[in-house]
């Protein structure tokens, strides 16, 4: 798409972003609600098989701070979507990190839990790419066969040298060949960026979005929900927030990813308007806990920082994909 296909769209017909929840909803009839699991899983770069004391970035729960069992999560949100379809989101730490029998075991017992509105319509599998064994991805397979999956791979930077920074433990080429054999499989990828690591300039954190939104090795074949692509299903765009407890509070001290709000809004306008836009947005900001965020201090105002990219994308009359080459 060229940057001028996009003009034509009459303001209100069409959303200027691509978001995950309307495309569940239009997908599945209803609002589509993640719940955020802690399955016991492990990193490979927490327990010392790749490293120890994790991505720098990471809280002690992984990544996983608002992650808990499936009675926690119905608890927290039966409330306010009663009538919400869910998919079972393994959020914390590697969720492909232990052998397919044992992963066989949690994600069935998952999925057969006697929800009242239901069985879950999905599953979302958040991992590093180094853990995808064979006998893994064969789970997978047959597991996409069954209900509606996505894999997420933290790629968080296209830049090896910020990946050694922050001690993610794998070069880029891993996450290439995870793409292509997941995606060869039919099943669907995720891809998570964090803008604000350190040393990156706007233009380096704008290069990982190009990169993970290149067309794929080959397209994506399609399966039962979802049609063949060129593109990797989704992206996410992580704030960094720098946590009490991470190793970025000692080893960056005063570090702060963003001078100012307006700043990071006007990052993701820029970086939406290169994604293509049948890639899937299932994130544009953070979730912090206040009593753990250190920086940027205004990281826990989502509702603002949501707003404003809605208004800087109206105000250009900016969508998704149209500066996209």
């Amino acid at each position: 798409m060229n940057k001028n296909s996009c003009k034509n769209r009459a303001a209100g017909s069409t959303p200027r972003i691509n978001m995950i929840g309307a495309y569940l909803k239009e997908l599945f009839g209803e609002k589509v609600v993640k719940l955020s699991l802690d399955g016991g899983f492990t990193c490979p770069n927490r327990d010392g098989s790749k490293g120890t004391g994790g991505c720098i970035f990471c809280s002690a729960d992984g990544s996983g701070d608002f992650a808990s069992d499936i009675p926690g999560q119905m608890k927290l949100l039966s409330d306010k979507w009663p009538r919400a379809k869910y998919i079972l989101y393994f959020q914390a730490h590697t969720n492909t990190y232990a052998p397919a029998g044992e992963l066989r075991a949690k994600f069935g017992s998952a999925l057969s839990y006697p929800f009242e509105g239901g069985a879950p319509v999905g599953i979302a599998i958040a991992t590093r790419p180094d853990c995808l064994a064979d006998d893994v991805l064969d789970y997978l397979s047959e597991l996409n066969e069954q209900t509606f999956l996505w894999v997420e791979l933290g790629l968080q930077t296209a830049r090896d040298d910020t990946a050694a920074l922050i001690n993610r433990c794998y070069p880029r080429a891993v996450y290439e060949d995870a793409v292509a054999k997941l995606t060869a499989r039919g099943i669907p990828v995720v891809t998570h960026l964090i803008f604000g690591l350190p040393g990156e300039s706007k233009e380096d954190m704008l290069d990982s979005v190009r990169y993970a939104a290149q067309p794929l090795r080959e397209p994506f074949p399609g399966n039962r929900y979802l049609p063949a692509s060129k593109h990797i299903f989704g992206l996410k765009f992580h704030l960094l927030n720098i946590i009490k407890g991470s190793r970025m509070e000692n080893l960056y001290p005063g570090y702060v990813p963003f001078d100012s709000i307006e700043s990071y809004i006007e990052l993701v306008t820029d970086a939406l308007r290169i994604v293509p836009p049948d890639i899937t947005m299932h994130r544009l900001t953070a979730d912090a806990a206040r009593s753990l965020l250190i920086a940027p201090e205004w990281s826990y105002r989502k509702r603002t920082i949501l707003n404003g990219i809605e208004a800087r994308m109206r105000a250009l009359d900016a969508f998704q994909g149209d500066m996209y080459e």
